[in-house]
């Protein structure tokens, strides 16, 4: 299942990353870069929710799919974080929380697989809500100005990027919980 068309709307999710970050390197003004770089975050972001009813619809999961689709949201979170830090529009603080949980619990994830307990770290509702929160945020910050003329988007982008951090603690604390016994199982 490595080219049904929910597998290759996730290689175009991953493979469309980098104009997000071209879009940076454009001779044009910032609002233009923003509004571009907004516009195809979204658009990524909706192909993650596309691609996984397509699957569904289409009876085309499989498990490269869902080994896909997540690292394709990780990648395009860690990059649209990076281009917010470099934009200081986001605190390195958060960014190194947000980037570090993808990396440990992807580990986490990894490493409970091959002792056979990935039902003890699998996707939990606090994980979608923080993933939810984050594709809020990041829009808002990346357009950084001010919507429909009356939302400051810096602003709200800023709490749901502290509200996502918060998330992100929380839920790998949630996670970690769930697999210490099997961590202590493994340790005698």
């Amino acid at each position: 299942m490595f080219f049904t068309i929910p597998t290759l709307l996730t290689w175009a999710r991953i493979a469309a990353i980098p104009l997000i970050i071209g879009v940076y390197w454009l001779d044009a003004p910032m609002a233009t870069k923003n509004l571009v770089a907004t516009s195809m975050f979204v658009l990524f972001a909706a192909t993650d929710w596309l691609d996984g009813y397509l699957a569904r619809k289409l009876n085309q999961t499989s498990s490269f799919g869902a080994f896909l689709d997540p690292v394709a949201d990780k990648i395009l979170v860690c990059a649209a974080l990076l281009v917010l830090l470099e934009h200081d529009r986001v605190s390195s603080l958060v960014a190194l929380i947000i980037i570090g949980r993808e990396i440990a619990i992807s580990a986490l994830r990894e490493w409970m697989a091959q002792i056979g307990a990935t039902r003890s770290v699998a996707v939990h509702m606090l994980g979608k809500i923080k993933t939810t929160v984050q594709m809020i945020a990041i829009p808002f910050l990346l357009y950084d100005g001010g919507l429909f003329g009356f939302i400051d988007t810096r602003l709200w982008g800023t709490a749901l990027i502290w509200a996502a951090t918060v998330l992100t603690v929380w839920s790998m604390a949630y996670y970690l919980r769930k697999a210490i016994p099997e961590i202590r199982a493994r340790a005698k």
